[in-house]
């Protein structure tokens, strides 16, 4: 039978091995989060570099914890771990929500919250490869499907322009005019005086192939004395 010293060494042994591997855990969700994070700091995105490395890092620690509670407790493994997906949709809602100007945008920032959480929650519980692979899918999917929404004018994004002319009615004829031809209505519509002219600010939902035709538009347009495209609604 084992004596006190060594059933205490023994122990040490395996404190310091579950330590050394949930280090490890937290330090490769950090980077994988990381590495997702930067592709949508380079975008400008509402969830950048910090917000989704401390996500994956979050979840893997909540991960961990749940395993280490239940085996030194001797409860259910999944108890903590099961909290992070409402706590995640929190955070997802408050992106969205705050992607500013009565406008739906963002969605695509909650989603990688979504999806990198489970990125952290796959290497809390060891599976190391899977999140790898997972990061690497995750990043190829929001390079190349945001390479392929561009080059084909398939996403939708909101630009401002601004324009000056004679008085308010005239213009938002004019504008309402243009806007016809690619279906679309102004949005968040800001109206200024000056002695000389009236300028019209506002907010166009289109493609990037129906913002060159409505800002093309709008300079061929002889009512207004200028037009300029303030740019564009990040979301």
């Amino acid at each position: 039978m084992p004596s006190a010293h060594q059933i205490y060494e023994m122990l040490q042994i395996e404190m310091n091995s579950m330590v050394g591997v949930s280090t490890l855990r937290l330090v490769v969700a950090a980077i994988l989060g990381g590495l997702i994070g930067l592709e949508r700091e380079l975008k400008h995105r509402p969830s950048g570099l910090r917000t989704n490395l401390f996500i994956c890092l979050g979840a893997a620690m909540y991960t961990v914890l749940s395993d280490a509670l239940a085996v030194e407790h001797i409860g259910d493994h999944t108890r903590i771990a099961a909290q992070i997906i409402p706590g995640i949709g929190f955070i997802g809602a408050g992106t969205i929500i705050h992607a500013g100007r009565d406008l739906v945008t963002g969605i695509t920032s909650a989603a990688t919250l979504f999806v990198v959480a489970s990125v952290g929650m796959a290497v809390g519980g060891g599976f190391y490869l899977t999140a790898t692979f997972a990061t690497g899918l995750i990043l190829i999917c929001l390079f190349l499907l945001g390479r392929a929404e561009e080059q084909f004018s398939l996403k939708l994004a909101v630009h401002t322009y601004e324009v000056a002319g004679p008085s308010a009615e005239e213009i938002s004829v004019e504008v309402n005019r243009i806007l016809e031809s690619i279906h679309s209505i102004t949005q968040n519509v800001q109206i200024a005086a000056t002695r000389e002219h009236v300028r019209f600010q506002f907010d166009v939902e289109g493609t990037r192939k129906e913002q060159q035709q409505v800002f093309h538009g709008l300079k061929q347009s002889p009512i207004f004395a200028s037009a300029v495209s303030v740019g564009r609604v990040q979301g």
